[in-house]
């Protein structure tokens, strides 16, 4: 289903993707890292160099085997590059989200046509979830992309069009991709596009293309990506293949060891949320996405792969036990390709009736936009959310009036112009929105604590982590703690070498008064404990969730 219409000037083209690209990465540095995840991601890579270990993933020096390492390798390569700082750690996150804006362009213009890929670009680039995602340092982008890349080549090269050669081409791709995807986040990588092209195949009935997946070489190309690093951690860690294939793998999908447990419905506001401005667009794909022309030969049909891509990914994460919001990001490509599809063949009038919902929703998030100081807590003071609130308010003005301009240039059968204009408002929203939440880094980051902290570090001293682990802390102090009576996420670690840490507050104490200079960080309620107790204590830093102290009569400062 190509458009006739005409293509794009490339001015056009080059102009709209560096405006998009201008509004992805131009606040990349702007935030703290932000607790927990952002902090752990950045760790392990700075330890990764700062060690010269690039086989054996660690966090706060125990070893760390819950993700394989390609991420942390890219991180330490942007950080070799470049130095450590903020923009840095993220940068993996955001430029593999911004490839995926040009992979799903690429993709469309070739299945459907350019207006369908410009237009699914301009989706992707601006749902919310997508762009949130693409701007913290997680693993979720990464794999994302990955698998979308595996699923992109798959269509390209099964399309009935596609010539032997570049079948082949294609297919491998696909393979490399899988590869890459499993040593971004584990074995959902090949998993999931096997699955899906077993269920698409057997509705399908469509055994034709199991003969263009060129198994041979397809095979040798992902275990000559893959596997190498497998076999050196494990050569290395001969406890690696249980906790990470087993642990980290079955028992979290099967069983409720990780605590992630929410209810199976957990997904569908996500979904709903996440792909705005794009709601009634999202619907009305999803409604006209499995129908297709008269197929008599039976030919590979894309957009049936892309709802079974999705519907297949949305069942899945919402049987297993072990449930968050980015495990989904991996449908939102497919969702756009196949708004674009459907959006292409619209007119203006209806572009404008799917878009005046966000009228109403954009009024709304205005008006309840001071609820989120009900978030406030002892941790998070209510005056950091009074900061928050005017980009709230920022954010559901932009929403406000590009869905008021959008609208306009829809009625006038400016579609492309009115997409446009409602993704670079988006865009927009989801900048306001971030650059809003550094108001909470105060109590959602260690930044500002580890600056008055830095004065007192001094060469191999001690540095305790009391009944706590604040895993922003060490990326910004670059270096590690020992952990008392908290093994957090690092239980593993410790288990393998349990002398790298202290299991009760009683060793400590002992520890403590017999070190001649000593820091340590814990929570404001553990150090009233410890203060009744009469340790000696120095503070020396303290913000809502922490107390940093020093062991009193010792040279402070450096």
């Amino acid at each position: 289903m190509n458009s006739k219409r005409p293509v794009f000037s490339s001015v056009f083209l080059l102009f709209m993707f560096a405006l998009v690209a201008i509004l992805w990465f131009a606040t990349l540095d702007h935030n703290a890292l932000v607790r927990p995840d952002e902090g752990r991601y950045a760790e392990i890579p700075r330890e990764m160099l700062a060690s010269g270990n690039w086989v054996t993933p660690r966090l706060n020096g125990l070893k760390y085997f819950e993700k394989p390492a390609l991420q942390y390798w890219l991180t330490a390569i942007a950080y070799t590059l470049f130095g450590e700082h903020n923009w840095t750690a993220r940068l993996w996150s955001a430029l593999s989200g911004f490839l995926g804006i040009l992979l799903v362009y690429f993709t469309g213009s070739r299945l459907y046509g350019q207006r369908a890929g410009y237009i699914a670009a301009m989706v992707l680039a601006s749902s919310f979830l997508y762009f949130a995602i693409g701007h913290i340092n997680i693993l979720d982008m990464g794999v994302s992309f990955f698998m979308n890349l595996s699923l992109a080549a798959l269509l390209l090269a099964q399309r009935p069009s596609a010539t032997q050669s570049a079948n082949r081409g294609w297919m491998y791709l696909c393979w490399a991709a899988m590869a890459l995807s499993l040593l971004s986040k584990g074995l959902i990588g090949i998993a999931i596009p096997g699955a899906v092209l077993i269920v698409y195949s057997l509705i399908q009935r469509d055994w034709i293309l199991w003969k263009r997946l060129h198994f041979g070489m397809g095979l040798s190309i992902f275990a000559a990506i893959s596997l190498p690093w497998f076999i050196l951690v494990s050569q290395a860690n001969p406890e690696f293949l249980w906790f990470f294939f087993i642990h980290e793998h079955f028992l979290r999908y099967l069983t409720p060891v990780s605590g992630r447990e929410h209810p199976w419905y957990i997904f569908i506001p996500v979904v709903l949320l996440g792909i705005l401005p794009w709601i009634v667009p999202l619907f009305d794909a999803l409604r006209h996405g499995w129908k297709s022309h008269a197929n008599p030969a039976k030919q590979f049909e894309s957009h049936r792969m892309l709802m079974v891509w999705c519907g297949f990914i949305f069942i899945f994460f919402s049987v297993s036990h072990s449930k968050l919001v980015p495990y989904i990001l991996p449908i939102f490509p497919a969702l756009a390709l196949l708004i674009g599809r459907r959006m292409s063949t619209l007119d203006g009038k209806t572009l404008a009736w799917q878009l005046s919902p966000m009228i109403p929703l954009s009024l709304a998030f205005w008006w309840f936009a001071p609820l989120a100081a009900k978030g406030a807590s002892a941790e998070v003071p209510a005056f950091l959310y009074a900061k928050f609130i005017p980009w709230l308010h920022a954010a559901a003005l932009a929403w406000l009036i590009g869905t008021a301009a959008a609208m306009t240039l829809a009625r006038r059968d400016r579609v492309v112009a009115a997409v446009s204009v409602m993704a670079i408002a988006s865009l927009l929203m989801g900048q306001s929105v971030l650059i809003g939440y550094n108001a909470l880094s105060p109590a959602s980051s260690a930044y500002l604590i580890a600056q008055r902290i830095k004065p007192y570090l001094k060469p191999g001293v001690p540095f305790y982590s009391v009944a706590m682990y604040e895993q922003t802390l060490p990326p910004y102090l670059r270096r590690t703690m020992t952990l008392v009576a908290h093994p957090d996420e690092m239980e593993f670690g410790i288990q393998q070498e349990p002398d790298k840490w202290i299991p009760d507050i009683a060793a400590f104490r002992k520890i403590w008064v017999q070190q001649p200079y000593a820091l340590a960080v814990m929570s404001p309620g553990t150090y009233r404990q410890l203060a009744e107790e009469n340790l000696p204590m120095q503070v020396i830093a303290r913000d809502t969730r922490r107390v940093v102290v020093i062991k009193p009569g010792s040279s402070n400062k450096q």
